[in-house]
């Protein structure tokens, strides 16, 4: 199974997001794909303990085994699904267009906080998620590497 806390999959991840354009379509949802890589960067960020969410941010039955491995390992991600406001919250989201350059910074953005995800002890200890509370790094690992590739699918990458 797909992991953050594995290089090969960072690497695919990587891979695919070179593929994108700041002017690519989803195919889903209201995203654009500049914003949605604003909210992985974000989402990235919360990983590694940066983005602190309130643990209050989501229904306390999330928390608990059976439903927290289903949707970690298991459902898929559901399309239009909402989102902490925290995920949501970096400038190039406030603006409609973004330039070559700002797209450039917001690649390079991204590469270094996923290997900053990479760089942690997949055995550590992992900040708490929002919704999930505790996560080991096997979890925080997979669910991250669900969450990436589903709105790399929404835009066709």
């Amino acid at each position: 199974m797909h992991s953050l806390t594995t290089a090969e999959s960072r690497r695919l991840l990587l891979h695919r997001t070179a593929a994108l354009r700041p002017d690519t379509p989803a195919r889903w949802g209201s995203f654009t794909s500049p914003r949605m890589l604003a909210h992985l960067i974000q989402s990235l960020r919360m990983t590694c303990g940066e983005l602190p969410i309130p643990p209050e941010a989501a229904p306390w039955v999330l928390r608990h085994a059976p439903l927290k491995h289903l949707l970690i390992y298991v459902l898929p991600f559901p399309k239009g699904m909402p989102t902490f406001p925290e995920l949501l919250s970096r400038p190039v989201m406030e603006s409609g267009e973004i330039s070559a350059a700002a797209w450039a910074e917001e690649l390079k953005v991204f590469a270094e906080a996923l290997e900053a995800v990479g760089a942690m002890d997949p055995h550590g200890k992992w900040p708490d998620h929002g919704a999930f509370g505790p996560l080991t790094g096997r979890e925080w690992g997979v669910l991250q590497y669900r969450h990436l590739d589903h709105h790399l699918r929404q835009f066709g990458c």
